[in-house]
């Protein structure tokens, strides 16, 4: 047996240990490659990051590289699960930990602010998302005629609120948008930028999108922590009797799906025409085109007990139009959404995400947004 082989048989045996078995920063499985002076088992898109930061982790292939035994000795006597307890000590709970499935910018920055900065390592620390207020310049989408432009952003954990303003020395805002309607998602292949964040929130009733980026990778990762941790101060107030476990996933989350689908009106003699939509939990919203400000409808999505259900297909003597012939019905206890997919695939992942919200009982919060819904203008 060659060196190189009895090193990629002893790197093996180490990954058995508990936790060596997925990314140590995403989670993704089965990782091939390491670090051999963090000590840590890492996927191969994280790697490129570390190999980014030279001077902190020195990469290597598990089973092309070639290791030295103190490196291997290293790797056996660390590893991801004691060094997480080291680099992961004091995580604060609105900090979104990215997984495998999220974009460069935000596993980029999670790293970096682990081993680089070593933001985690001791309890105690000031963190920048949590000085109650943060003032600075995004570049922001004009919503008629599509460029970006540079504005100024407020965000205030005293009012609750996040204001931006047309100029840096406006007096008045042009939107002050409260922070528990507000959602954050990264969407840098929609936007176009690799820091490209999509900030939604309601309006008279309505979800608004706003895109904004910034050049700068830490500073638009920093606004999205510091707009969940003033958004888990004010849920603290609002339910004083929650623990943190309850109302993390009340902060800001990623769509649960989003693509086109091709519609028809609520008296089903229209033709069908192809909508962009966007399943943000319990709410499916539908638009003209990905980067509009406004959405040209939204369905709301309550519990099955309640009059909700969806199925394949159409209602028989549907006239159907369009392209697309895998349909797609809800009912809801005022109205059928009929839709149409492009493939099967889509109108089976589609009908699943549908079918696992209507199957989850509604909180409180859903029941009065349920109600918003009924009767908007």
């Amino acid at each position: 047996m060659s060196v190189n082989e009895r090193a990629t048989r002893a790197l093996r045996e180490i990954l058995q240990n508990h936790g060596n078995d997925s990314c140590a920063d995403c989670g993704a499985p089965d990782p091939g490659w390491g670090s051999c002076s963090l000590g840590v088992f890492i996927c191969l898109a994280c790697s490129g990051i570390h190999r980014n930061i030279p001077e902190i982790s020195k990469v290597k292939s598990l089973s092309l590289s070639r290791w030295e035994d103190h490196e291997m000795q290293f790797m056996a006597e660390n590893g991801n699960e004691l060094m997480k307890s080291k680099y992961e000590a004091a995580v604060p709970v609105y900090y979104y930990k990215p997984t495998h499935k999220d974009c460069q910018v935000l596993r980029e920055q999670w790293i970096r602010a682990k081993y680089e900065r070593k933001e985690f390592c001791e309890p105690g620390k000031n963190f920048t998302y949590e000085e109650g207020t943060r003032d600075g310049l995004l570049m922001k989408r004009g919503r008629d005629n599509g460029q970006f432009l540079s504005r100024r952003f407020v965000l205030s954990e005293r009012e609750g609120t996040l204001k931006y303003f047309t100029k840096y020395d406006a007096k008045e805002p042009k939107a002050v948008i409260k922070v528990d309607t507000v959602n954050a998602t990264f969407q840098p292949e929609k936007i176009g930028n690799p820091n490209g964040l999509q900030i939604t929130y309601l309006k008279d009733y309505s979800t608004r999108n706003m895109f904004v980026y910034h050049e700068n990778g830490k500073e638009i990762v920093d606004w999205y922590n510091s707009i969940r941790a003033v958004q888990l101060h004010y849920l603290k107030v609002a339910f004083p009797g929650a623990t943190d476990a309850e109302l993390v996933p009340k902060l800001t989350r990623n769509f649960l799906k989003e693509g086109y689908m091709e519609k028809t009106g609520p008296r089903q003699t229209e033709g069908f025409k192809k909508r962009w939509f966007t399943l943000d939990h319990r709410r499916l919203m539908y638009f003209k085109d990905p980067l509009d400000a406004f959405a040209k409808g939204e369905a709301f999505l309550g519990n099955r007990d309640h009059g909700y259900s969806v199925s394949t297909g159409l209602p028989a003597g549907t006239h159907c139009n369009g392209a697309w012939q895998h349909g797609i019905t809800i009912q809801t206890p005022d109205r059928y959404f009929l839709f149409t997919c492009e493939m099967e695939s889509d109108q089976q992942e589609w009908v699943k995400l549908f079918n696992d919200i209507m199957s989850v009982p509604m909180s409180p919060q859903e029941y009065t947004m349920e109600a918003m819904f009924k009767h908007r203008p």
